[in-house]
């Protein structure tokens, strides 16, 4: 009997082993396709509702983002070692093509993909800067983030940079 327990656990733990490192073994392909994905799929949900007050407007702002620098025009945000830069025209709207064809027009993108509907424009650009080190920027109307990221991390970043750009919330200015 305790062969058989013995026996049992190798083969859970090789069968875990096994299905951890397919998870990171996948082609740069693969994610790259997760991530348009993911990048659509965010845009196309609901807004999530802000959780973060600013002088100019208000914004979701994920569990362990905290802002490190304000200025007039960019936040600077930083989760954990990795710095993400939100950049904001509050004199474009959420359906503002301008980001996207500055993104268009510099460099070879790994990946440029724009979507829209009634409302907004949107997209996602991914750069490779070296292996398995990515440039990403998600960009909604006047709103684009950007940040360096792994090929572990693309999927996940892609989500969350999608989430705070669709949720910026102006204020009126008097």
């Amino acid at each position: 009997m305790n062969r058989f327990k013995v026996s049992l656990f190798v083969i859970s733990v090789i069968l875990l082993f096994t299905s951890l490192a397919g998870c990171s073994l996948k082609s740069e392909e693969q994610v790259l396709e997760e991530t348009q994905e993911v990048a659509i799929n965010t845009f196309q949900q609901e807004s999530v509702d802000t959780n973060t007050e600013l002088e100019n407007f208000s914004l979701y702002l994920p569990g362990g983002f905290e802002i490190t620098e304000e200025t007039m025009s960019n936040l600077i945000l930083q989760r954990d070692d990795q710095t993400y830069i939100l950049f904001y025209n509050a004199l474009e709207d959420t359906t503002s093509e301008l980001n996207y064809k500055a993104a268009e027009s510099i460099d070879e993108s790994t990946l440029l993909e724009s979507f829209e509907d009634e409302n907004r424009f949107g997209y996602i650009k991914v750069l490779s800067t070296e292996e398995d080190s990515y440039e990403l920027q998600i960009g909604v109307g006047g709103v684009k983030i950007t940040t360096r990221t792994s090929k572990d991390q693309l999927v996940e970043d892609t989500e969350e940079m999608m989430k705070m750009a669709n949720s910026i919330a102006y204020t009126k200015q008097d």
